[in-house]
């Protein structure tokens, strides 16, 4: 009686989420290129107005990396039309806030405004697309902007560079390789006409989709899209490169010295299949089984239970051409990164041999029930999930119907895709380590 009672909460649950999150979208193309993506949200007086090019770190040339990066700052110097320094001011002055975020495969651009502003975002966007101001005082700025971020985001940060160290190991031939902030090194070396020449191969109407999603009334926004985007030259197609890399047969180690750190940092890290296969939401299943939250398998075993360390956790990487997992650990007393690896390895191979506990099963159901409904509990995260369904997995529909992918997942298929990718000769073991140097002060 008590299953069958489980059996139907979970049952209206799950009908639940699936009724309630259902986002209705009007998709279609300009002559340019450049995809549209409409959703229609009055239930509040705000609208987003957001642009995402299919440009990240991975579009780079290796001895020029950062450029990705770089322009999510560059493109906010000012247009044609709108003077060095104005963007933020016209934005703020009119009710509204606005940013914008790199990764290795993508950037993105939004501004969040009154819905009355819907004509002036638009515009702006536009601007951006059309008549960007790519001069040298521009670059020299936004150069020393960047310098400033790395300083304090990577190099006086403690641990700061395990991402920079983890990629440069685990990818040989993909761009991946190198982080999205880029070199120092390389940035400073770029001419002003490397800058341009960049700007004008990525960002075109043709590599991009624009979504607007709020209270708006769509017959005038679709007049003001054309009328602003419309006459956008077409631009040359982009090609992108296919990397392929080796599979990972023996034990990748490496180490790495940190000087702002005291307590060394285990780090054990394996590539995972891109963001659009079956086996990589199945991988995020067992990440969160794993690791997600003090009540994670790890966390409760390493840290609470045998105290041996400070702190456990893992860091899921869902890229467009391949993924990574990579689990870290702070060893305590006399505890040392190799007992702590050896304690994570028993339970990954449990995970190996054994099905996960109905009950265990059923609270990670119900954890990505919770993260699908918070994805899309606000227009702001509604419109930065139909660009990205559009952009990067190809199909716009996941984010109606991503769950029920999610819920056709099975513990025999968790065991499998662990027995698949989790294997020590398929991972990077990096020690992470206090410099040398600062050890003899």
């Amino acid at each position: 009686m008590k299953k069958s009672i489980m059996a139907l909460s979970t049952a209206l649950m799950l009908g639940g989420v699936a009724s309630a999150q259902k986002v209705v979208f009007e998709e279609y193309n300009l002559d340019n290129g450049m995809h549209v993506i409409l959703h229609n949200d009055p239930s509040a007086p705000v609208v987003v107005t957001s642009v995402m090019y299919h440009v990240g770190s991975k579009d780079e040339k290796p001895d020029r990396t950062g450029f990705a990066h770089f322009f999510e700052h560059l493109l906010f110097e000012g247009t044609e039309n709108i003077k060095r320094g104005e963007w933020m001011k016209i934005v703020s002055s009119n009710g509204g806030t606005n940013n914008a975020n790199t990764s290795d495969d993508r950037t993105y651009y939004y501004e969040v405004f009154p819905s009355n502003n819907l004509e002036l975002a638009l515009w702006m966007e536009s601007e951006r697309l059309m008549h960007p101001v790519i001069n040298q005082i521009g670059v020299d700025t936004q150069n020393e902007v960047v310098k400033e971020e790395k300083r304090t985001s990577f190099d006086n940060r403690p641990y700061g560079n395990i991402l920079t160290v983890v990629k440069e190991n685990m990818f040989k031939k993909h761009p991946y390789r190198w982080n999205t902030i880029g070199s120092m090194k390389d940035l400073d070396a770029a001419t002003l006409e490397e800058f341009q020449a960049f700007n004008k191969k990525f960002y075109i109407p043709n590599n991009a989709v624009l979504v607007v999603a709020g209270d708006f009334e769509k017959n005038q926004a679709k007049e003001w899209i054309q009328k602003y985007f419309g006459p956008i030259k077409k631009g040359t197609a982009v090609t992108k490169q296919t990397f392929v890399e080796e599979p990972i047969t023996q034990t990748i180690k490496a180490t790495y010295q940190d000087a702002n750190i005291q307590i060394p940092m285990l780090v054990a890290s394996y590539r995972t299949p891109s963001m659009k296969t079956r086996d990589a939401r199945v991988l995020d299943f067992i990440s969160s089984y794993l690791s997600d939250g003090k009540s994670s398998k790890l966390y409760k075993k390493i840290v609470d239970d045998k105290k041996m360390a400070l702190q456990i956790g893992a860091v899921g990487f869902s890229q467009e051409d391949y993924g990574m997992y990579i689990l870290y650990g702070l060893p305590m007393g006399t505890n040392t990164a190799a007992d702590v690896l050896k304690e994570i390895d028993e339970e990954i191979v449990k995970i190996q041999t054994e099905l996960i506990s109905e009950k265990d099963f059923q609270k990670l159901q119900n954890k990505f029930d919770n993260n699908f409904v918070n994805a899309n509990s606000n227009v702001e995260g509604i419109a930065e999930n139909l660009a990205t369904y559009y952009m990067l997995y190809g199909d716009i529909n996941l984010i109606n119907t991503e769950i029920e992918l999610l819920h056709s997942i099975t513990r025999e298929e968790i065991r499998d895709v662990a027995k698949k990718y989790l294997n020590p000769n398929q991972r990077l073991l990096l020690d992470y380590i206090p410099s040398t140097e600062q050890a003899k002060n």
